[in-house]
Protein backbone atom coordinates (compact mmCIF):
# COMPACT_ATOMS: atom_id res chain seq x y z
CA UNK A 1 0.00 0.00 0.00
CA UNK A 2 1.12 3.54 -0.77
CA UNK A 3 0.41 6.64 1.32
CA UNK A 4 -2.99 8.17 0.65
CA UNK A 5 -1.47 11.62 0.37
CA UNK A 6 2.09 11.48 -0.99
CA UNK A 7 2.06 7.97 -2.54
CA UNK A 8 5.14 6.82 -0.61
CA UNK A 9 5.23 3.01 -0.12
CA UNK A 10 4.22 2.23 3.49
CA UNK A 11 6.33 -0.14 5.58
CA UNK A 12 5.96 1.05 9.19
CA UNK A 13 3.15 -0.38 11.35
CA UNK A 14 1.71 2.00 13.93
CA UNK A 15 -0.65 -0.52 15.57
CA UNK A 16 -2.30 -3.83 14.69
CA UNK A 17 -5.64 -4.40 16.42
CA UNK A 18 -6.33 -7.74 14.81
CA UNK A 19 -9.60 -7.81 12.91
CA UNK A 20 -13.14 -6.56 13.43
CA UNK A 21 -16.37 -5.84 11.58
CA UNK A 22 -17.02 -2.21 10.63
CA UNK A 23 -17.69 -0.41 13.91
CA UNK A 24 -21.06 1.01 12.90
CA UNK A 25 -22.41 -2.20 11.31
CA UNK A 26 -24.92 -2.89 14.08
CA UNK A 27 -26.79 -6.16 13.73
CA UNK A 28 -30.53 -6.64 13.53
CA UNK A 29 -31.93 -9.69 15.36
CA UNK A 30 -32.48 -11.60 12.11
CA UNK A 31 -28.79 -11.20 11.25
CA UNK A 32 -27.57 -13.09 14.32
CA UNK A 33 -27.77 -16.42 12.49
CA UNK A 34 -25.64 -15.13 9.61
CA UNK A 35 -21.88 -14.57 9.44
CA UNK A 36 -20.32 -11.13 9.74
CA UNK A 37 -17.60 -9.74 7.52
CA UNK A 38 -14.45 -8.98 9.51
CA UNK A 39 -11.58 -6.89 8.15
CA UNK A 40 -8.01 -6.55 9.43
CA UNK A 41 -7.55 -3.38 11.48
CA UNK A 42 -3.94 -2.45 10.90
CA UNK A 43 -2.63 1.13 10.84
CA UNK A 44 0.50 2.37 9.08
CA UNK A 45 2.54 5.58 9.29
CA UNK A 46 4.14 7.37 6.34
CA UNK A 47 7.73 8.39 7.07
CA UNK A 48 7.60 11.20 4.50
CA UNK A 49 4.42 13.21 5.25
CA UNK A 50 3.65 11.59 8.65
CA UNK A 51 0.08 10.71 7.76
CA UNK A 52 -1.10 7.80 9.93
CA UNK A 53 -3.62 5.69 8.03
CA UNK A 54 -5.49 2.41 8.02
CA UNK A 55 -4.40 -0.23 5.59
CA UNK A 56 -6.95 -0.57 2.79
CA UNK A 57 -9.31 -3.52 3.15
CA UNK A 58 -12.77 -2.05 2.52
CA UNK A 59 -14.39 0.93 0.82
CA UNK A 60 -16.26 3.98 2.09
CA UNK A 61 -19.61 2.99 0.56
CA UNK A 62 -19.52 -0.27 2.53
CA UNK A 63 -18.89 1.60 5.79
CA UNK A 64 -21.27 4.54 5.33
CA UNK A 65 -24.40 2.88 4.03
CA UNK A 66 -28.13 3.63 4.15
CA UNK A 67 -28.47 2.17 7.66
CA UNK A 68 -25.62 4.20 9.20
CA UNK A 69 -26.57 4.50 12.86
CA UNK A 70 -24.49 7.36 14.28
CA UNK A 71 -26.64 10.44 14.99
CA UNK A 72 -24.67 13.29 16.56
CA UNK A 73 -27.65 14.99 18.17
CA UNK A 74 -28.01 12.34 20.88
CA UNK A 75 -25.01 13.73 22.79
CA UNK A 76 -26.03 16.79 24.81
CA UNK A 77 -22.40 17.85 25.22
CA UNK A 78 -21.91 17.76 21.44
CA UNK A 79 -25.06 19.84 20.87
CA UNK A 80 -23.72 22.43 23.32
CA UNK A 81 -20.32 22.39 21.62
CA UNK A 82 -21.81 22.96 18.17
CA UNK A 83 -24.00 25.79 19.43
CA UNK A 84 -20.95 27.61 20.78
CA UNK A 85 -19.12 26.99 17.52
CA UNK A 86 -21.97 28.43 15.44
CA UNK A 87 -22.16 31.57 17.56
CA UNK A 88 -18.39 32.06 17.32
CA UNK A 89 -18.42 31.68 13.53
CA UNK A 90 -21.37 34.02 13.08
CA UNK A 91 -19.53 36.69 15.05
CA UNK A 92 -16.06 36.10 13.60
CA UNK A 93 -17.20 36.00 9.96
CA UNK A 94 -20.14 38.44 10.30
CA UNK A 95 -22.52 35.87 8.84
CA UNK A 96 -26.08 36.89 8.05
CA UNK A 97 -29.04 36.29 5.76
CA UNK A 98 -26.91 37.07 2.70
CA UNK A 99 -24.27 34.50 3.63
CA UNK A 100 -24.06 30.83 2.76
CA UNK A 101 -22.93 27.99 5.03
CA UNK A 102 -22.16 24.50 3.71
CA UNK A 103 -21.46 21.56 5.99
CA UNK A 104 -19.82 18.43 4.62
CA UNK A 105 -20.92 15.29 6.49
CA UNK A 106 -23.86 17.13 7.99
CA UNK A 107 -25.15 13.97 9.71
CA UNK A 108 -28.51 14.72 11.35
CA UNK A 109 -28.21 18.49 10.90
CA UNK A 110 -27.23 19.30 14.48
CA UNK A 111 -24.57 21.83 13.47
CA UNK A 112 -26.46 23.53 10.63
CA UNK A 113 -29.60 23.88 12.74
CA UNK A 114 -27.80 26.52 14.82
CA UNK A 115 -27.27 28.58 11.64
CA UNK A 116 -30.66 27.99 10.01
CA UNK A 117 -32.45 29.05 13.20
CA UNK A 118 -30.81 32.46 12.72
CA UNK A 119 -31.99 32.72 9.13
CA UNK A 120 -28.59 31.98 7.58
CA UNK A 121 -28.92 29.95 4.34
CA UNK A 122 -27.47 26.47 4.72
CA UNK A 123 -26.71 23.40 2.65
CA UNK A 124 -25.68 19.99 3.91
CA UNK A 125 -23.73 17.27 2.13
CA UNK A 126 -24.28 13.82 3.62
CA UNK A 127 -23.84 10.39 1.98
CA UNK A 128 -25.84 8.29 4.48
CA UNK A 129 -29.58 8.16 3.85
CA UNK A 130 -30.59 7.68 7.49
CA UNK A 131 -28.89 10.79 8.82
CA UNK A 132 -29.66 12.87 5.71
CA UNK A 133 -33.35 12.19 6.28
CA UNK A 134 -33.03 13.38 9.88
CA UNK A 135 -31.40 16.62 8.70
CA UNK A 136 -34.15 17.23 6.16
CA UNK A 137 -36.73 16.84 8.92
CA UNK A 138 -35.08 19.89 10.51
CA UNK A 139 -35.73 21.81 7.28
CA UNK A 140 -32.12 21.66 6.09
CA UNK A 141 -31.56 20.94 2.37
CA UNK A 142 -29.15 18.04 1.90
CA UNK A 143 -27.23 16.73 -1.09
CA UNK A 144 -26.96 12.99 -0.53
CA UNK A 145 -23.49 12.19 -1.87
CA UNK A 146 -19.84 11.73 -0.99
CA UNK A 147 -17.93 14.99 -1.23
CA UNK A 148 -14.91 15.63 -3.42
CA UNK A 149 -13.48 17.92 -6.07
CA UNK A 150 -16.13 17.21 -8.71
CA UNK A 151 -19.04 17.71 -6.34
CA UNK A 152 -17.44 20.87 -4.96
CA UNK A 153 -17.20 22.37 -8.44
CA UNK A 154 -20.75 21.25 -9.31
CA UNK A 155 -22.23 22.82 -6.17
CA UNK A 156 -20.25 26.03 -6.70
CA UNK A 157 -21.79 26.36 -10.17
CA UNK A 158 -25.31 25.32 -9.14
CA UNK A 159 -25.73 26.64 -5.58
CA UNK A 160 -23.07 29.34 -5.35
CA UNK A 161 -19.89 29.39 -3.30
CA UNK A 162 -19.79 29.33 0.48
CA UNK A 163 -18.73 31.93 3.02
CA UNK A 164 -18.20 29.16 5.56
CA UNK A 165 -17.62 25.46 5.02
CA UNK A 166 -17.75 23.10 7.99
CA UNK A 167 -16.15 19.66 8.26
CA UNK A 168 -16.57 18.28 11.77
CA UNK A 169 -15.11 14.81 12.37
CA UNK A 170 -15.06 13.86 8.70
CA UNK A 171 -11.52 14.59 7.47
CA UNK A 172 -10.40 11.33 9.07
CA UNK A 173 -13.26 9.43 7.40
CA UNK A 174 -12.35 9.94 3.74
CA UNK A 175 -10.27 7.43 1.76
CA UNK A 176 -9.15 9.95 -0.88
CA UNK A 177 -8.07 12.83 1.34
CA UNK A 178 -6.53 14.81 -1.54
CA UNK A 179 -9.73 14.78 -3.59
CA UNK A 180 -11.79 15.66 -0.51
CA UNK A 181 -9.71 18.71 0.41
CA UNK A 182 -9.63 19.88 -3.21
CA UNK A 183 -13.42 20.09 -3.12
CA UNK A 184 -13.23 22.80 -0.44
CA UNK A 185 -10.96 24.91 -2.64
CA UNK A 186 -13.63 24.66 -5.34
CA UNK A 187 -16.67 25.49 -3.22
CA UNK A 188 -15.27 28.29 -1.02
CA UNK A 189 -15.70 31.93 -1.96
CA UNK A 190 -12.39 33.73 -2.65
CA UNK A 191 -12.29 35.04 0.94
CA UNK A 192 -14.31 32.18 2.42
CA UNK A 193 -13.27 30.13 5.43
CA UNK A 194 -13.36 26.39 6.04
CA UNK A 195 -13.07 24.82 9.48
CA UNK A 196 -12.10 21.23 10.12
CA UNK A 197 -12.42 19.46 13.47
CA UNK A 198 -10.73 16.12 14.06
CA UNK A 199 -9.16 14.18 16.94
CA UNK A 200 -5.54 15.19 17.40
CA UNK A 201 -3.08 12.36 16.78
CA UNK A 202 -0.80 13.77 19.48
CA UNK A 203 -3.50 13.18 22.10
CA UNK A 204 -4.34 9.76 20.66
CA UNK A 205 -0.75 8.63 21.17
CA UNK A 206 0.13 10.34 24.45
CA UNK A 207 -3.18 9.35 26.10
CA UNK A 208 -3.39 5.86 24.61
CA UNK A 209 -6.70 6.45 22.84
CA UNK A 210 -6.31 3.43 20.58
CA UNK A 211 -10.05 2.73 20.59
CA UNK A 212 -10.62 5.73 18.32
CA UNK A 213 -9.07 3.57 15.61
CA UNK A 214 -11.64 1.81 13.45
CA UNK A 215 -12.29 1.18 9.77
CA UNK A 216 -14.41 4.30 9.28
CA UNK A 217 -11.35 6.36 10.23
CA UNK A 218 -9.02 6.14 7.25
CA UNK A 219 -6.59 8.75 8.67
CA UNK A 220 -5.25 9.88 12.07
CA UNK A 221 -4.18 13.47 11.86
CA UNK A 222 -1.56 15.85 13.16
CA UNK A 223 -1.31 19.50 12.18
CA UNK A 224 2.03 18.58 10.61
CA UNK A 225 0.33 16.22 8.16
CA UNK A 226 -2.78 18.36 7.64
CA UNK A 227 -0.87 21.51 6.71
CA UNK A 228 1.04 19.59 4.06
CA UNK A 229 -2.12 17.95 2.67
CA UNK A 230 -3.99 21.25 2.54
CA UNK A 231 -1.11 23.05 0.87
CA UNK A 232 -0.97 20.45 -1.88
CA UNK A 233 -4.70 20.78 -2.57
CA UNK A 234 -5.40 24.50 -2.71
CA UNK A 235 -5.88 25.46 0.94
CA UNK A 236 -3.73 27.36 3.46
CA UNK A 237 -4.01 26.86 7.21
CA UNK A 238 -4.25 30.24 8.97
CA UNK A 239 -5.44 29.40 12.49
CA UNK A 240 -5.87 26.46 14.85
CA UNK A 241 -7.55 25.86 18.21
CA UNK A 242 -7.26 22.95 20.61
CA UNK A 243 -10.57 21.49 21.82
CA UNK A 244 -11.62 19.05 24.51
CA UNK A 245 -14.07 17.15 22.29
CA UNK A 246 -13.48 13.48 21.43
CA UNK A 247 -10.62 13.20 23.87
CA UNK A 248 -8.74 16.19 22.46
CA UNK A 249 -9.32 17.64 19.00
CA UNK A 250 -8.08 20.38 16.73
CA UNK A 251 -10.16 22.96 14.92
CA UNK A 252 -8.19 24.05 11.88
CA UNK A 253 -9.12 27.18 9.94
CA UNK A 254 -8.25 27.24 6.24
CA UNK A 255 -8.65 29.56 3.27
CA UNK A 256 -8.08 29.31 -0.46
CA UNK A 257 -4.39 29.47 -1.34
CA UNK A 258 -5.05 31.62 -4.40
CA UNK A 259 -7.20 34.33 -2.86
CA UNK A 260 -7.52 34.13 0.93
CA UNK A 261 -6.39 37.16 2.91
CA UNK A 262 -6.62 35.96 6.52
CA UNK A 263 -3.38 36.52 8.46
CA UNK A 264 -1.63 33.43 9.75
CA UNK A 265 -2.06 33.12 13.52
CA UNK A 266 0.96 32.46 15.76
CA UNK A 267 -1.05 29.50 17.09
CA UNK A 268 -0.30 27.55 13.90
CA UNK A 269 3.48 27.72 14.19
CA UNK A 270 3.22 27.26 17.95
CA UNK A 271 1.40 23.95 17.57
CA UNK A 272 3.73 22.79 14.80
CA UNK A 273 6.65 23.46 17.14
CA UNK A 274 4.90 21.46 19.88
CA UNK A 275 4.46 18.52 17.54
CA UNK A 276 8.12 18.74 16.59
CA UNK A 277 9.19 18.76 20.25
CA UNK A 278 7.07 15.68 20.88
CA UNK A 279 8.85 13.92 18.02
CA UNK A 280 6.00 13.63 15.53
CA UNK A 281 8.44 13.84 12.61
CA UNK A 282 10.38 10.86 13.94
CA UNK A 283 9.49 7.16 13.74
CA UNK A 284 10.29 6.60 17.40
CA UNK A 285 7.14 8.52 18.35
CA UNK A 286 4.98 5.84 16.72
CA UNK A 287 6.77 2.59 17.52
CA UNK A 288 5.67 1.76 21.09
CA UNK A 289 1.93 2.18 20.69
CA UNK A 290 1.16 -1.54 20.25
CA UNK A 291 2.24 -2.53 23.76
CA UNK A 292 0.23 0.30 25.31
CA UNK A 293 -2.95 -0.79 23.52
CA UNK A 294 -2.41 -4.35 24.70
CA UNK A 295 -2.02 -3.14 28.29
CA UNK A 296 -5.51 -1.60 28.14
CA UNK A 297 -6.94 -4.83 26.77
CA UNK A 298 -5.32 -6.84 29.55
CA UNK A 299 -6.60 -4.45 32.23
CA UNK A 300 -10.17 -4.61 30.99
CA UNK A 301 -10.18 -8.39 30.73
CA UNK A 302 -8.72 -8.79 34.21
CA UNK A 303 -11.49 -6.60 35.64
CA UNK A 304 -14.25 -8.45 33.76
CA UNK A 305 -12.96 -11.87 34.81
CA UNK A 306 -12.77 -10.77 38.42
CA UNK A 307 -16.27 -9.27 38.35
CA UNK A 308 -17.75 -12.44 36.87
CA UNK A 309 -16.06 -14.64 39.48
CA UNK A 310 -17.49 -12.40 42.19
CA UNK A 311 -21.00 -12.72 40.73
CA UNK A 312 -21.21 -9.03 39.79
CA UNK A 313 -23.40 -7.71 36.97
CA UNK A 314 -21.60 -5.64 34.33
CA UNK A 315 -23.30 -3.57 31.64
CA UNK A 316 -22.00 -0.81 29.37
CA UNK A 317 -23.13 2.62 28.32
CA UNK A 318 -22.85 3.92 24.78
CA UNK A 319 -22.98 1.75 21.66
CA UNK A 320 -20.18 3.82 20.20
CA UNK A 321 -17.72 2.95 17.45
CA UNK A 322 -14.79 3.34 19.85
CA UNK A 323 -16.48 0.84 22.16
CA UNK A 324 -16.68 -1.70 19.37
CA UNK A 325 -12.96 -1.37 18.72
CA UNK A 326 -12.21 -2.00 22.39
CA UNK A 327 -14.64 -4.91 22.80
CA UNK A 328 -13.51 -6.72 19.67
CA UNK A 329 -9.81 -6.19 20.33
CA UNK A 330 -10.28 -7.61 23.83
CA UNK A 331 -12.59 -10.42 22.69
CA UNK A 332 -15.42 -9.38 25.04
CA UNK A 333 -18.79 -11.09 24.58
CA UNK A 334 -22.19 -11.04 26.40
CA UNK A 335 -20.90 -13.39 29.08
CA UNK A 336 -18.78 -10.49 30.35
CA UNK A 337 -21.00 -7.49 29.51
CA UNK A 338 -24.70 -8.33 29.45
CA UNK A 339 -26.03 -5.36 27.50
CA UNK A 340 -25.22 -1.87 26.31
CA UNK A 341 -27.42 1.17 26.94
CA UNK A 342 -27.83 3.77 24.20
CA UNK A 343 -30.20 6.72 23.82
CA UNK A 344 -30.37 6.37 20.03
CA UNK A 345 -33.59 4.51 19.03
CA UNK A 346 -31.90 3.50 15.77
CA UNK A 347 -29.49 1.31 17.78
CA UNK A 348 -31.88 -0.04 20.41
CA UNK A 349 -32.94 -3.61 19.74
CA UNK A 350 -29.83 -4.26 17.67
CA UNK A 351 -26.53 -5.90 18.61
CA UNK A 352 -22.97 -4.66 18.75
CA UNK A 353 -20.97 -5.80 15.71
CA UNK A 354 -18.54 -8.60 16.48
CA UNK A 355 -19.27 -8.92 20.19
CA UNK A 356 -23.02 -9.27 19.56
CA UNK A 357 -23.88 -7.70 22.90
CA UNK A 358 -27.54 -6.55 22.89
CA UNK A 359 -28.27 -2.81 22.79
CA UNK A 360 -31.16 -1.63 24.95
CA UNK A 361 -32.67 1.65 26.10
CA UNK A 362 -31.09 3.32 29.13
CA UNK A 363 -34.28 2.70 31.12
CA UNK A 364 -34.18 -1.03 30.45
CA UNK A 365 -30.52 -1.31 31.41
CA UNK A 366 -30.93 0.75 34.58
CA UNK A 367 -33.83 -1.44 35.66
CA UNK A 368 -31.37 -4.34 36.11
CA UNK A 369 -29.51 -2.35 38.81
CA UNK A 370 -26.04 -3.35 37.56
CA UNK A 371 -23.01 -3.44 39.83
CA UNK A 372 -20.76 -1.87 37.21
CA UNK A 373 -21.36 0.37 34.18
CA UNK A 374 -18.49 0.43 31.68
CA UNK A 375 -18.61 3.78 29.87
CA UNK A 376 -17.44 2.95 26.36
CA UNK A 377 -17.41 6.53 24.97
CA UNK A 378 -15.03 7.71 27.69
CA UNK A 379 -14.96 11.19 26.14
CA UNK A 380 -18.47 11.82 27.55
CA UNK A 381 -17.88 10.05 30.88
CA UNK A 382 -18.72 13.14 32.92
CA UNK A 383 -22.02 13.53 31.07
CA UNK A 384 -22.93 9.87 31.66
CA UNK A 385 -21.95 9.94 35.33
CA UNK A 386 -24.16 12.96 35.89
CA UNK A 387 -27.13 11.43 34.08
CA UNK A 388 -26.78 8.06 35.84
CA UNK A 389 -25.73 9.31 39.27
CA UNK A 390 -28.62 7.29 40.75
CA UNK A 391 -26.73 4.00 40.42
CA UNK A 392 -24.93 4.85 43.64
CA UNK A 393 -28.21 4.13 45.40
CA UNK A 394 -27.66 0.39 45.01
CA UNK A 395 -23.86 0.54 45.14
CA UNK A 396 -23.31 0.69 41.39
CA UNK A 397 -19.99 2.02 40.10
CA UNK A 398 -18.66 3.44 36.84
CA UNK A 399 -15.74 1.98 34.90
CA UNK A 400 -13.62 3.37 32.08
CA UNK A 401 -10.87 1.36 30.36
CA UNK A 402 -9.01 4.04 28.37
CA UNK A 403 -6.29 5.26 28.84
CA UNK A 404 -6.16 2.77 31.72
CA UNK A 405 -8.69 0.98 33.91
CA UNK A 406 -10.44 3.33 36.31
CA UNK A 407 -13.32 2.42 38.67
CA UNK A 408 -15.30 5.20 40.32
Amino acid sequence: MNCRHCNTPLSHVFVDLGSAPPSNAYLRPEQLNAPEVWYPLRVMVCDQCWLVQTEDFTSADQLFDADYAYFSGFSSSWVTHTGRYAQAMIERLSLGMESKVVEVATNDGTVLSHFSERGIPCLGVEPTASTAAAARERGIPVVEAFFGKELGKFLADKEGQADLMIANNVLAHVPDINDFVSGFAQLLKPQGVATFEFPHLLRLVTENQFDTIYHEHFSYLSLTAVERIFGANGLDVFDVETLSTHGGSLRVYAQRSDSGDWTRSPAVDGLLETEDREGMRELAFYTNFQSRAEAVKDGLLSFLIRARREGKTVVAYGAAAKGNTLLNFAGVRPDFIRMVADKNPAKQGKYMPGSRIPIRSPEEVLATQPDYVVILPWNIAAEVQEQWAGISGWGGRFVTAVPELFIK
